[in-house]
């Protein structure tokens, strides 16, 4: 097991990288696409799933491009998906297409030269509410409800997940949009989860204050403090709560940074990548290590 553990990422290294299209996924006749970033090299490389933001209800695979293609270059085998959204498909639709994302990668990542026991999340805004969500209930009836045939047996755990500028509690995130007259976030939260009760159930940071078990797989949180999407009162109340449950949980605050920094090229894009690949490179070290033993 431990010969499978990909120990040669290197967080500066550079490959060039091939973008292609497949459909992984099809619902009623309606097809599903996976962006594969995949670097061109000996390999086999770690593997990554990135989940869009878009307030639930917008956005596609291409929304993080920039991070993407820059966290492929370094030897990551990155799939971008698209999946079902409100308000034709309220929660928790999209939570269970990014179970079966996850599952699936992890079913075919030998056919992107990738390493299936390596997979980590990278959600954005309601990407990473969505793929936190996913990863703290992998095994979820409601959430792994879309069948694998190919991978019975396999889960949707995550090793690891990167959360840029994350709704990690709906609820609050719901008053917040209503306090600021944010009409459209609490309109489309409405879009997706029908009713409060729903913002309540589906929430990372109530699922922690309620105690339940769950899984908490290492965590880096990005977040800019100018962000008028996701107030710093949401990740600053998930990370203790996450801690405190037993989790891993790092957060990297950058100073005046807007909702979404990360993929408008420049300085500050370019650190918050690299603070993922530092991130990406630990937990990989760290699970070599466990395996080892």
């Amino acid at each position: 097991m431990a010969g499978k553990l990909n120990l040669d990422y290197k967080p500066a290294q550079q490959f060039p990288v091939e973008v292609r299209e497949v459909e992984y996924l099809r619902h009623q006749g309606q097809g599903w696409t996976a962006l594969i970033y995949q670097p061109q090299g000996k390999g086999p490389f770690p593997a990554l799933l990135d989940v869009h933001g878009g307030a639930w209800n917008q956005g596609s695979r291409t929304n993080d491009q920039v991070m993407n293609h820059a966290l492929a270059a370094s030897g990551i085998v990155v799939a971008a998906v698209d999946f079902r959204l409100a308000p034709d498909h309220p929660y928790p639709a999209q939570v269970a297409d990014v179970n079966f994302a996850t599952r699936w990668l992890k079913a075919h990542a030998r056919e992107f030269n990738a390493d299936p026991s390596t997979v980590g999340g990278l959600g954005s805004s309601s990407g990473g509410h969505t793929v936190m969500l996913s990863a703290m209930r992998p095994r979820d009836s409601r959430y792994a409800a879309v069948p694998l045939p190919e991978g019975r047996g396999v889960d949707a755990t995550l090793s690891y997940l990167l959360c840029c500028w994350p709704v990690l509690d709906p609820f609050a995130r719901y008053r917040y949009a209503q306090a600021a007259g944010a009409e459209r976030l609490a309109a489309s939260s409405v879009a997706y989860f029908r009713d409060e009760n729903g913002m309540r159930e589906g929430n990372p940071q109530q699922i922690l204050d309620r105690g339940e078990k769950v899984e908490l797989p290492p965590t880096l949180i990005i977040q800019g403090t100018s962000d008028n999407n996701v107030p710093m009162s949401i990740p600053t109340s998930f990370v203790p709560a996450y801690r405190a449950a037993g989790g891993q949980c790092d957060i990297e605050i950058f100073p005046g940074r807007v909702h979404g920094f990360g993929n408008t090229p420049g300085p500050d894009s370019d650190r918050a990548v690299a603070l993922m690949k530092g991130f990406i490179a630990r937990q990989l070290q760290r699970a070599a290590v466990a395996v080892a033993v």
